[in-house]
């Protein structure tokens, strides 16, 4: 049996945007998120997390950072009885240093995670949603068949204007609590 999914970017999304966040004390959910994700969970619905860290690739942070920043956050999102199945994430960036300066396919706007979720949890993308702040995170959704969200928080905002000229036509939301009110009343 395929699995509904709503696919989640982390910054801007989850967590308040603060730039190349790592630490653990500099953490804080978007309004909304807790009570959002109970209500998409209750609808059926499983998670997983596919985000970009281009701070690992520009030297900002490393990748311990980056996974004690993100146990803490699934943790703490089970604690409030919130499953995330898996998160996926790339540290690459094309102006990054190193071993991680570099264009992969798991780097959104490529749909390199996207396809490795789709396979590693049966998802059936016609009933699954991704949520993002940025037409990047909703691009490779949307080529894969996704149906897609661009919240207002974090760069959401800023990126409106972006969907037209990436002919997207996405769901827009104040946050992901916004998006999960419309999703249970339909």
């Amino acid at each position: 049996m395929k699995n509904k999914f709503i696919l989640l970017d982390r910054d801007g999304v989850i967590n308040v945007e603060k730039s190349y966040l790592y630490k653990i004390d500099e953490f804080e959910y978007e309004t909304g998120v807790l009570e959002g994700l109970k209500i998409l969970r209750d609808l059926g619905y499983k998670f997983a997390i596919i985000t970009n860290q281009a701070g690992i690739a520009r030297g900002y942070y490393s990748e311990d950072d980056y996974f004690k920043l993100q146990n803490f956050i699934e943790k703490d999102l089970l604690k409030n009885g919130i499953k995330i199945e898996k998160t996926y994430f790339c540290p690459h960036h094309p102006d990054g240093i190193g071993k991680y300066k570099l264009d992969c396919e798991y780097r959104k706007p490529n749909t390199g995670n996207f396809l490795k979720a789709i396979k590693e949890f049966n998802i059936d993308v016609e009933k699954s949603y991704m949520i993002g702040d940025r037409v990047t995170d909703l691009i490779p959704a949307d080529k894969l068949g996704f149906k897609t969200v661009l919240v207002e928080t974090g760069y959401g905002l800023k990126n409106i204007e972006k969907l037209k000229e990436n002919d997207l036509k996405s769901e827009i939301c104040k946050n992901i609590l916004g998006f999960a009110k419309k999703l249970r009343n339909k």
